[in-house]
């Protein structure tokens, strides 16, 4: 990420360490992670030792340190998603992307992580896809669906 940006996010929160999770907030959706320069950079900023923004950056689910892809995959496999196939539909998406859940392919293009639950059990199994759910997912479905991010 170019610093520049880096520092056009902080000017638009007035470089205050208040503003600090949205800061980060803001690099991570448009970046899709969270580099070490950004951070270094943030530190300088906003005279926040690197330490504590790499301590919030760890603790939040929300913030990726290591690079994720285009489109955040995530298949739920709770009970309700369990019992009705997720696991077929999760054999699906690996085969299709190459990937594992926890992974991302090597072109940067899809993230691929299970959850326990989406809240939408009555549609499942269910997948959501840069946070916008799809229900009642087979393996063709599946497949179907994950071209339309392609």
């Amino acid at each position: 990420m170019d610093i520049a940006r880096v520092d056009q996010i902080i000017d638009k929160h007035n470089s205050e360490a208040s503003s600090l999770i949205q800061i980060l907030l803001d690099i991570q959706s448009e970046n899709h992670w969270l580099p070490k320069e950004a951070l270094e950079r943030i530190s300088e900023r906003l005279q926040v030792p690197y330490t504590r923004i790499q301590h919030i950056a760890t603790f939040y689910k929300a913030f990726s340190l290591v690079p994720k892809g285009r489109h955040q995959v995530h298949i739920c496999m709770g009970t309700a998603c369990h019992v009705r196939g997720a696991q077929r539909v999760l054999d699906t998406l690996q085969d299709l992307t190459g990937i594992k859940p926890g992974e991302t392919d090597l072109d940067l293009k899809y993230s691929l992580e299970t959850v326990n639950c989406l809240g939408c059990c009555a549609l499942g199994p269910v997948i959501e896809i840069d946070g916008k759910i799809h229900g009642e997912m087979s393996p063709t479905r599946t497949a179907d669906t994950l071209k339309k991010y392609e």
